[in-house]
């Protein structure tokens, strides 16, 4: 593993602009004692938490020598978010991707990957790419075609890649404790890779061992794209090594999650994924069980590769989607420009 923190460049405005997103408290959820705050990871240039990820992967493999200008094609398994940093990053640094991607991934995500210049291969696994003998197909795709060529393709593979956790460890977990002022009691996020919770979670307990980490699963049969559910697909190998940080489950439903994901556009006037419904479900069926505490939920997208998804489920109507696109507070990301 290495232990390499990225020096971003003075003039690679686009690079600069990862990490240091937001942290804002939503109000109408918190109590006297129970503050409640959103981490907003969509003002990363390409839109999600996995921007983070993604740069700390590709920087990995430059220092490495694995990637070479003109030369290197990225592939990689994702459900969406990834593939999307992953392809903003690459092809603003010079390289060509494709993704491997499950068929029952929104079309608004399969667009963008599209504009962004990333050629799609669709497999029928479910919503995420499963981790597992036997359900693993977007995962084996891409290594059929990336392990015959080794000198053309590089695979991240985000599902065990040390630079995954590194990623936020190095950043997510250091801009919480900075922007809470050490005060953060309880980080709640969802589960996919694994990296996003054992790094900013392993950090938060080097700082204060007293600070409780709840991961995020979804249901079985689930609809929350960039969630998995721990039973019907086994655990990443990066999530296995450190799960030990973790000290709560919560399970999400696609029923909560989506009522949050309402809520949270009527009240707080943020229009968010489902992953952040389910944070915000998480945290929310959490204050009840508190008399004080400080609390931060990652954010990880925004609603707007989800339309189709919230018109099919009917939790909104196609005016007041609108009306929420309009009025919410969203940074027009690069990917939608």
């Amino acid at each position: 593993m290495t232990s390499t923190t990225f020096v971003q460049s003075n003039n690679n405005n686009i690079i600069e602009g990862i990490g240091n997103t937001p942290l804002i408290e939503l109000k109408s959820f918190s109590t006297d004692k129970v503050k409640i705050f959103a981490k907003l990871e969509w003002f990363n240039p390409f839109g999600s938490v996995k921007d983070r990820a993604a740069l700390w992967m590709i920087k990995d493999a430059e220092e490495r020598k694995i990637l070479k200008k003109d030369k290197s094609i990225i592939i990689e398994p994702t459900s969406g978010n990834t593939g999307i940093a992953l392809t903003g990053i690459a092809s603003h640094l010079g390289y060509k991707v494709e993704i491997v991607i499950p068929e029952k991934v929104s079309e608004e995500t399969k667009n963008i990957l599209r504009k962004l210049g990333a050629t799609l291969h669709e497999t029928s696994d479910d919503l995420c790419p499963r981790v597992g003998a036997g359900t693993d197909q977007s995962i084996a795709l891409a290594y059929a075609i990336s392990k015959p060529r080794p000198d053309t393709y590089y695979m991240p593979n985000q599902y065990d890649n040390d630079s995954n956790y590194l990623a936020h460890y190095q950043s997510t977990g250091p801009e919480i404790w900075k922007q809470t002022h050490g005060k953060v009691t309880h980080f709640f996020t969802g589960c996919g890779t694994g990296g996003t919770i054992t790094g900013t979670g392993t950090y938060l307990k080097e700082k204060d061992d007293n600070i409780q980490v709840v991961a995020i699963q979804a249901q079985k049969n689930h609809l929350l794209q960039g969630l998995r559910n721990f039973e019907e697909s086994a655990k990443p190998d990066l999530f296995l090594r450190r799960e030990k940080v973790v000290d709560e489950w919560y399970t999400a439903t696609n029923e909560k999650s989506f009522e949050m994901v309402k809520t949270l556009a009527e009240k707080e006037n943020i229009l968010v994924g489902p992953s952040s419904g389910s944070v915000m479900a998480s945290m929310y069926d959490h204050i009840k069980n508190h008399n004080e505490g400080i609390f931060v939920g990652i954010f990880a997208d925004d609603g707007r590769k989800f339309q189709s998804l919230y018109l099919q489920q009917n939790l909104f109507s196609a005016e007041e989607y609108n009306k929420y696109l309009t009025n919410c507070r969203l940074l027009p990301s690069l990917i939608y420009q």
